[in-house]
């Protein structure tokens, strides 16, 4: 070394700028999570903020805060509107609950590598894909099978291998029903959103009962099961009889909404009776 001096203090320097730049640099012990969150809003029309936080938001924090996984809930009141938000516990054990539950367990997924890997270790009765990625979905909001015919097949051998049974949520299109039969699944949800937001239109309430009817129907033909979900409830549920070969209906959404007023047990006893005497034949819509 020519020059030790000037040597010795650049690297006593670098050492300094390396420790301090050290310090300073962001670390983050964990990745940044979105935990899972459930928002409810109620509108009162005329109401004060003040009225809203005393008569509704309160007492919605008190009833939703024994929902069990809870872990915080918040709660914003303005002119006429309240808007409680939950968030969960992010450590929810699903292996335990595929142990702990004693009816038939319905796993909800994207076809997605990692989502399918936990799928087939934890081997729930049936799974239901759905879309995620926005080339995914169809032109109404379900699986667009035609599109993704070889990455589903793939995924769908794989559960049946498996012992696990494949549903695909579809809208009510003959195109997508015949679709998913080719791709090798055991049954299709048909996708009832446009029949729900439409429901208080009789004319096109009654168009989009006609095409469950049809889709319902293909996918019988093509030996399907037939199930179906998306906003449904206990006011639109009834009409829903005339659509032929259902065999299950997922609800989720109305029966928690509507719990938080009346209870669990009273909200499910409510959509059992609008399920009641259902024959399972095909049966001729409403006239408009």
């Amino acid at each position: 070394i020519r020059r030790p001096v000037a040597t010795t203090l650049l690297t006593i320097g670098l050492a300094l700028a390396g420790a301090l730049s050290f310090k300073l640099l962001p670390v983050a012990p964990l990745p940044q999570v979105d935990y899972p969150t459930i928002s409810v809003a109620v509108s009162l029309p005329g109401a004060s903020p003040e009225t809203m936080a005393a008569t509704v938001a309160t007492p919605l924090e008190r009833a939703l805060g024994r929902i069990a996984g809870v872990s915080e809930i918040t709660s914003s009141s303005t002119l006429g509107n309240s808007r409680i938000t939950l968030q969960f516990e992010i450590d929810r054990d699903i292996v335990a609950l595929r142990k702990a539950i004693r009816t038939r367990l319905n796993f909800e997924m994207a076809n997605a590598p990692e989502i399918v890997e936990i799928a087939l270790a934890v081997r729930p009765d049936i799974v239901c894909l759905v879309p995620e990625k926005r080339e995914e979905i169809s032109t109404e909001g379900g699986l667009n099978v035609v599109g993704h015919e070889s990455a589903l097949r793939e995924t769908i051998r794989r559960m049946k291998e498996s012992g696990i049974e494949v549903s695909l949520f579809v809208d009510p299109d003959p195109a997508q029903v015949e679709a998913s039969a080719r791709v090798g699944a055991q049954f299709i949800e048909l996708h009832t959103g446009a029949y729900a937001e439409v429901f208080h239109q009789k004319a096109e309430r009654n168009r989009e009962l006609e095409r469950l009817v049809m889709a319902a129907e293909r996918a019988h033909q093509e030996g399907l099961g037939v199930n179906a979900g998306h906003g449904l409830n206990r006011e639109n549920l009834p009409l829903l009889h005339v659509v032929p070969h259902l065999e299950e209906l997922n609800i989720g959404h109305s029966i928690i909404s509507r719990a938080i007023f009346v209870g669990l047990e009273k909200a499910v006893q409510e959509i059992l009776q609008a399920m009641e005497g259902y024959g399972g034949k095909a049966q001729t819509p409403p006239a408009p």
